[in-house]
């Protein structure tokens, strides 16, 4: 007789040698076509598709109309020249932003007993953020081309501190210094003077800088030079001087360089290759050298403002009223920011609240970039 083990082998030996086919019921082909979608069918008209082929690469050029991409183009018809040294417009101390307040907050935030140096310091950000650190304890050096222009300012932000701060006995040192940041020789000369004057720097503030608006085809090539020797080479050679000077002291530091939401999106109607390329150049080399100098304890980060209402801006949109209403569209907060939006965001990179930050980028824009 046969075990009961020796029949399942055999059946299963049987069931192996049969066609799979032989097995299964055949179905219908229709059964194994799956449709796209399961939405009932509707019974209107469908709508015409080839008025829609004008909006795709189906259509000519022109062809879904005049208006097509002409709002994410630049305008060659926009000219803005930087003003010379005697037409900028000067800048006043923020009122109202300091002095004494009794609203609990870090003391990460203090910039008690640092010596800051902020580059461009006599006009716009560059005054606004001096102002941030002054506030908040610090002695600040003002770096500019215009010497009167930032001793006039220097002296403005200890008035100020002074009228918002009645009957303090520490009262911020704040000196002015002369400096082309674009060339080696004036940097180090103006950081020799800052550390005789205060004794050592802990921060510096990179907002030298400025932009103009050309197409690239007609850009004169001495100003397109001028541009990027103050926005990259003097960026660069400020952070490097400062860098030599904590290395030589074996002491951490700060260094927030000042880009712009234009070094990440390109900026219209306005033409300004230059410009977003040498803003693109400080955002990457602030992540650079907060690479490279993590071992001395430098951190580096860069703030991006977006469009600021500054005195020079006011000026330029007085003399091209359209390009307001044509920024102001395509920010999500509908408005162009104040430049005391950035007294907090200069303030947190540069103290001790910020200590594990390095190499990042901080877009104060309005939300600009995201879209």
């Amino acid at each position: 007789m046969f075990r009961p083990q020796l029949l399942r082998q055999a059946a299963r030996a049987v069931q192996a040698q049969a066609p799979r086919a032989s097995f299964r019921v055949r179905q219908p082909i229709v059964a194994y076509t799956r449709p796209f979608s399961y939405t009932p069918a509707r019974f209107e008209k469908e709508p015409e598709r080839e008025d829609l082929d004008a909006f795709t690469t189906a259509g000519e050029p022109g062809e879904s109309g005049d208006h097509e991409g002409q709002y994410a183009r630049t305008q060659e018809n926009i000219r803005v020249e930087y003003p010379e040294e005697d037409d900028l417009p000067s800048s006043q101390p923020v009122q109202g932003r300091g002095g004494f307040h009794f609203k609990r907050t870090l003391a990460a935030f203090s910039m008690e007993g640092k010596v800051a140096v902020v580059t461009g310091g006599a006009r716009g950000l560059g005054l606004v953020m001096a102002q941030a650190l002054v506030t908040s304890g610090a002695d600040v050096a003002i770096v500019d081309m215009n010497r009167d222009e930032a001793q006039k300012s220097a002296q403005g932000l200890i008035d100020t501190f002074r009228e918002e701060n009645p009957g303090s006995e520490n009262v911020p040192k704040v000196t002015a210094h002369f400096c082309d940041v674009s060339s080696p020789t004036s940097v180090n000369q103006s950081l020799a003077d800052i550390i005789k004057e205060h004794g050592k720097v802990d921060n510096l503030v990179t907002s030298a800088g400025f932009t103009e608006n050309y197409d690239a085809i007609s850009y004169p090539h001495d100003r397109m030079q001028k541009l990027w020797g103050v926005n990259v080479d003097g960026t660069y050679l400020y952070a490097v001087a400062v860098a030599k000077h904590l290395m030589s002291r074996e002491s951490p530091g700060s260094i927030v360089m000042i880009g712009s939401m234009s070094g990440a999106i390109v900026n219209v109607p306005q033409p300004q290759a230059p410009y977003n390329a040498a803003k693109a150049a400080v955002r990457h080399l602030a992540s650079s050298l907060a690479v490279e100098w993590a071992h001395a304890g430098i951190r580096v980060n860069c703030i991006s403002p977006g469009y600021m209402l500054t005195a020079l801006t006011k000026k330029i949109l007085d003399d091209n009223p359209e390009l307001q209403k044509q920024w102001t569209s395509l920010i999500p907060v509908g408005k162009m920011g104040r430049p005391e939006d950035l007294m907090g965001a200069v303030t947190f990179l540069s103290s001790d609240a910020s200590l594990y930050v390095t190499g990042a980028d901080l877009r104060v824009d309005g939300a600009y970039t995201c879209t």
